[in-house]
């Protein structure tokens, strides 16, 4: 009997190879942290279960807390461009932009793994001053990416932010982070509707831009 040969695997280059590596010692670090606490999971364990030596986990990370900012970097970019591609009009009215908001907003936290590990996060930093340092640094680029996003929104609605677009973002995340910490299991969790809420009211509070004489009013958003 003829068999046709099998395909053979590509083969990676060191580069993708090495990404790979990478990739399974975070989601490894990830469910270990969750599951066990950051101060339970040690490096060892990480490796064993993603199946690598520890020289592996060294090869692609210094210490536990860089695979612990690298998962928070992660999520934070993940997030600000997923909010970017929302606010962008692409054409659509304020009421639908605001309704993929909705629509987003309605996801938010629905992830218990991060919540989870978002205070495993802020636990961490209060206690490693070394990490509070990296934490606050990818801390801050998130809220400067948001507050470019929510500058975005606000100019595509024809408004005036009531603070500076940061300013606003600081908020929105301390009100989604400390929702997250109160998290009761088996409960709706209220984060994104809440801040949902919060930003209508800002809006709705919010000036017009200045017009010139005689120019038309701008429209009134969707309640």
């Amino acid at each position: 009997m003829n068999m046709s040969p099998s395909t053979p695997r590509k083969r990676l280059s060191r580069e993708e190879s090495q990404a790979q590596t990478r990739a399974r010692l975070i989601d490894t670090a990830q469910q270990l942290f969750v599951t066990n606490g950051y101060g339970g999971t040690s490096i060892r364990d990480i490796a064993d279960w993603a199946g690598y030596s520890q020289g592996a986990f060294y090869s692609n990370f210094a210490s536990k807390e860089e695979v612990l900012l690298e998962l928070l970097r992660g999520h934070m970019e993940a997030e600000a461009a997923q909010l970017s591609n929302l606010v962008d009009s692409g054409g659509r009215t304020p009421e639908q932009i605001l309704g993929d908001l909705e629509s987003w907003a309605a996801t938010l936290n629905n992830d218990a793994d991060w919540c989870t590990l978002s205070i495993e996060l802020q636990l961490h930093a209060n206690r490693s001053p070394t990490f509070a340092l990296e934490y606050q640094t990818v801390w801050d680029a998130h809220r400067a990416g948001l507050g470019r996003v929510i500058g975005k929104l606000f100019a595509t609605l024809g408004r005036t932010p009531p603070a500076e677009p940061e300013e606003l973002a600081a908020a929105f995340m301390a009100l989604t982070h400390g929702l997250a910490l109160q998290r009761v299991a088996g409960r709706p969790d209220p984060s994104g509707r809440l801040i949902l809420v919060f930003l209508r009211g800002l809006i709705a509070s919010a000036g017009l831009p200045d017009t010139a004489p005689g120019a038309d009013p701008q429209p009134a958003l969707p309640a």
